[in-house]
This record gives C-alpha cells, structure tokens and sequence, in this order.
C-alpha cells in the first residue's frame, strides 16, 4: 500500500490596495508607506516598520495624484510634515515616467445577440 502523492500547496500572496488607483496587487509589487508611532510619514523600503501603513504603486501617476489628492494625509488621519514631505518628493523624483495606458475599446452602439432577427426590430 503507498500513499497517494499529495499536490503541493501554493504560497498564500497577501494582496493589497493602492491607496490611489485602487488595484488590488501583491504586497511585494507595491511600495509601503508608514505613519510612525511618533507622527512621522516615511517610505518603509523593508516593509517592516512599525507603524500604520498605506501602498501605492510604483507608479508616477499614483503617487502624483495621492499627493495632490491628500490620499496619505486621509489614510493616516494626520498633516504631513513639511520635513517629510520634502523626503517623499525626493522619492517620487526618482520613479520613471508612466507609458501611456491603451484607451479602452470603445463598441459604439451594442450588437444585438439575438440571431435570424431582422435589423429593424433589433
């Protein structure tokens, strides 16, 4: 008697939510950010800061509108700090530009599914 061969489990992938495109992606494709026990808001590279945290893509256009938005100051509940936005510019300068995203087909007028039907009482 030999036991059955199992199959292997896959690794659970925790997901999360840009706080400003609202994708739902793994946590490692997304950046951390942390407000501190003391009120500071800070990338957390490591993702291991204690603290409450926020993720944004690694995006341009995320963090531009999460900024101009106020999206992190609405997360953490608190007012960044001039020091510390200073530190997230500095980040934000360094991510390259976004390539433009494919605009969405657009179908014009919905094709009627029913068939043998005449154009005129679709």
């Amino acid at each position: 008697m030999t036991k059955a061969a199992k199959p292997k489990k896959t690794k659970h992938l925790p997901l999360r939510t840009c706080i400003s495109c609202r994708e739902n992606k793994s946590k490692r494709e997304l950046l951390r950010v942390v407000r501190t026990p003391d009120g500071h808001v800070a990338i957390d590279a490591t993702g291991k800061k204690s603290g409450r945290g926020a993720y944004l893509c690694a995006r341009l256009s995320c963090w531009e509108l999460a900024m101009k938005k106020k999206r992190l100051e609405q997360e953490f509940k608190v007012t960044i700090s001039e020091e510390d936005r200073v530190g997230l510019d500095a980040y934000i300068a360094t991510l390259p530009k976004d390539e433009p995203r494919p605009p969405r087909e657009q179908t014009g007028k919905a094709q009627s599914t029913r068939k043998n039907v005449p154009e005129v009482l679709r």
